[in-house]
């Protein structure tokens, strides 16, 4: 089922999200949820509450090309993480990044080139998994999201200034 995304500046992006304890069907419905509202927005990754929950749940489906040149993303290739937590991060890199709570917004954003990151799936098993990639910077960001973070308060004063100007002016366009 697609949910309806939150959408900057409503408050509930400010949230620190809580642990997941239940491991049960309301989580795994919620993560299916969040695959095809991902999926409908033609977006990488949501974090839970994107869509309104506070939990640290979180989705990535980094886009493969296949063999006709189209950007594809099978579900068994989304990585779910409930209740990350990064080990390490080093590095540092700049990457364009869009958020689907942003809408039509896109920055150049800096962040760790490299990451790893401990997190269960929905089972409640334990993973690691560590990147230097696109998926890195993902990882980063959805991360965020669970910490009560936007990408666009990782912007330098005058961009942020800039695009708080621009975002009002769309608000009221809409």
């Amino acid at each position: 089922m697609v949910r309806e995304i939150v959408v900057y500046p409503d408050k509930r992006l400010k949230l620190v999200s809580k642990e997941v304890e239940s491991f049960d069907g309301a989580l795994h419905d919620l993560l299916d949820d969040m695959y095809d509202t991902m999926r409908a927005r033609n977006g990488v990754g949501l974090a839970a509450i994107q869509v309104g929950i506070d939990i640290r749940a979180l989705i990535i489906n980094v886009p493969l090309e296949n063999t006709d040149g189209e950007h594809d993303q099978p579900k068994e290739n989304t990585i779910e993480m409930i209740n990350p937590i990064i080990l390490e991060k080093d590095g540092s890199e700049k990457f364009q990044e869009g958020c689907l709570s942003v809408p039509g917004i896109y920055e150049e954003v800096e962040r760790a080139k490299h990451v790893k990151v401990a997190y269960l799936d929905r089972e409640g098993n334990n993973h690691i998994i560590e990147d230097d990639d696109f998926l890195a910077i993902a990882i980063q960001h959805e991360i965020d999201h669970l910490d009560g973070k936007v990408f666009i308060e990782k912007l330098s004063f005058t961009k942020r200034k800039k695009f708080e100007k621009e975002w009002k002016r769309r608000l009221k366009e809409a």
